[in-house]
């Protein structure tokens, strides 16, 4: 397992399935296997619940993609 968390500001909000829209700042992890399956869950910062977002099952197409889909997923959450 490979996990990366990346901490950033979101004016926009971002939708979770559990709660609806949260914004301010938050924390995404993603973590893939070495099947590339890929989890993504986010939270408020220094927050103990963690949240998921939207949609069917993720999977990498190659596993050294993790990184750059991961700095790919926290540019488009942060913009304004």
């Amino acid at each position: 397992m490979n996990t990366i968390s990346s901490v950033f500001k979101a004016t926009h909000g971002v939708m979770t399935t559990e709660v609806g829209v949260i914004s301010g700042d938050l924390e995404l992890r993603t973590t893939s296997d070495k099947e590339g399956n890929l989890t993504l869950a986010i939270t408020y910062v220094d927050a103990e619940e963690w949240y998921t977002l939207p949609g069917m099952s993720y999977k990498l197409y190659d596993t050294r993609d993790h990184h750059e889909v991961h700095r790919m997923l926290v540019a488009v959450l942060e913009r304004p």
